[in-house]
């Protein structure tokens, strides 16, 4: 049996690796990005492309259509993924992802009234509004009275739940009073769609600061994941630790709603796949979980653009067709 100091020494290596690849991972991603689609772009002018005239239309097709795409690609996968492993060490459920507390709901239907009002470049605001409103709603129907923390996982799980039905209801409600020419633009909306996201920049930067905040309560998530009486019994504030880390979940998961729609999965199965590479230590999954995500909306967004170009599908249906087999494998591959 190898020496805890050496054990320790060569999971920090295993994780620095890990998280260096992925990095690596995500880079090429974006790159194949850029260069692939209804117009390739030889890989010798992606640079020149990328610092060229704009009047030059690899510069334009690679600065005003593909690099903001990819970008915001990035940002929303990332964000799902950091929400995703927050919430699965919340609620001490592997199956939990960052839809769990009914947010994508309320976002949708915020998104949906608005294009269905004709304000469709609206959308995106909406949606933002419409997951705070939901978040909120979620988090006061769901307060505890005496508990000892201010909100219990299983009542918010509950409160999630029938609010996401609810939600569920409306959604129907407007697709059915939607005319003919509208429906189309929802369903997209509604199944993921990057093709009009602009603001990945921003979303960047919340992911940035999203993830800078969940790795300073990282340690403590890590005694949190034990449970909360341990927890508490080893000093760990756990209610205060609990809030930072819902409304860290709840804030990364209303951005990537409103910048991109319901996309399924990437929340789900990132932190997973990740898991098994790197442990449950939160000070590196999180991190890894959030690059892995960003790279798996990339590399989904990139096929939905050209599976079946000049069409492009919903990038919903593309992380959908890999997360379920992949989400079975990890089932399969975990109860072994």
């Amino acid at each position: 049996m190898s020496p805890p100091s050496t054990a320790t020494s060569a999971g920090r290596r295993r994780a620095t690796w890990a998280i260096a690849l992925l990095a690596l991972a995500g880079l090429a991603a974006m790159l194949v990005a850029l260069v692939t689609g209804s117009v390739p772009i030889d890989a010798t002018r992606l640079v020149p492309a990328l610092v060229g005239d704009r009047t030059d239309t690899a510069t334009a097709i690679v600065l005003e259509l593909r690099l903001p795409r990819a970008i915001a690609a990035f940002a929303a996968g990332g964000l799902l993924a950091l929400a995703g492993a927050l919430m699965q060490v919340l609620m001490r459920n592997p199956l939990a992802d960052p839809y769990v507390l009914g947010i994508s709901g309320g976002a949708a239907v915020a998104a949906l009234t608005a294009i269905l009002a004709g304000l469709a470049a609206w959308s995106g605001p909406a949606a933002l509004v419409g997951a705070v409103v939901s978040t909120l709603l979620v988090f006061g129907l769901a307060r505890g009275g005496r508990a000892r923390a201010p909100w219990v996982a299983t009542r918010l799980l509950l409160t999630g739940v029938v609010v996401a039905a609810g939600w569920g209801a409306l959604i129907a409600l407007l697709l059915t009073l939607a005319p003919d020419v509208a429906v189309r633009g929802m369903l997209f909306w509604l199944l993921g769609d990057l093709s009009a996201a602009s603001a990945g920049w921003p979303a960047i930067a919340v992911l940035a600061v999203s993830l800078a905040c969940a790795l300073m309560i990282a340690r403590d998530l890590n005694v949190v994941t034990r449970g909360e009486d341990a927890a508490l019994s080893l000093g760990v504030a756990v209610p205060q630790v609990a809030l930072i880390a819902h409304a860290l979940a709840a804030t990364a998961t209303a951005v990537a709603v409103a910048l991109a729609g319901s996309i399924g999965f990437v929340g789900l199965i990132a932190p997973h796949a990740v898991r098994l590479v790197v442990g449950n230590d939160q000070r590196v999954l999180l991190p890894a979980a959030a690059l892995a995500g960003g790279t798996l909306l990339v590399v989904a967004d990139t096929l939905a653009r050209t599976l079946v170009a000049p069409v492009q599908l919903p990038v919903g249906v593309i992380t959908a067709l890999v997360g379920v087999p992949v989400f079975l494998f990890l089932l399969a591959r975990g109860s072994r």
